[in-house]
């Protein structure tokens, strides 16, 4: 196998690594309806909060990967949900299944061996590709991590 293959394989695992902690699909199984828009005490956001957060910014990322018409978004106004509830339960679960769609798109980009992972983004200001999907990885990790935390702190996990 060779080095980019290689990479390649494991940077697309990387966006939905579940080997060393929970990924983001036990992160949101099962959470209640009733606990989506809580936030626990002395902690900022709730489960809704971190969800759509995690969507936006993946989101983000992707379509500056892919869209050479990008226009940046306003930090951080543009990447956080104003309200801690969820407007419905279909936004929770279109929230969810967004995140799927553009991770499966992460991931296709990372196996893609048209694209110079190496390569900087053409309309971007030196970042490569290989950069900006580490970066989501890294990013949805941490804040995985905090849900799993505030799902905790509500006894809302197992």
């Amino acid at each position: 196998m060779s080095i980019d293959t290689a990479l390649r394989d494991h940077v697309r695992r990387l966006l939905a690594w579940e080997d060393a902690h929970a990924g983001f699909e036990a992160a949101v199984k099962d959470l209640s309806p009733a606990h989506r828009g809580l936030a626990p005490d002395r902690l900022p956001y709730s489960p809704w909060q971190l969800l759509e957060h995690l969507r936006i910014t993946q989101h983000d990322i992707l379509d500056f990967c892919v869209n050479a018409d990008y226009q940046e978004m306003e930090w951080p106004r543009e990447y956080w949900p104003s309200s801690p509830q969820p407007p419905s339960a279909e936004a929770w679960d279109g929230s969810i299944r967004q995140f799927l769609d553009d991770r499966e798109k992460l991931q296709a980009l990372a196996a893609d061996t048209s694209v110079d992972l190496a390569a900087k983004i053409p309309h971007g200001t030196g970042q490569t590709y290989l950069r900006e999907l580490l970066l989501v990885a890294d990013h949805s990790s941490y804040h995985v991590g905090q849900l799993v935390l505030v799902r905790r702190l509500l006894g809302d996990w197992s």
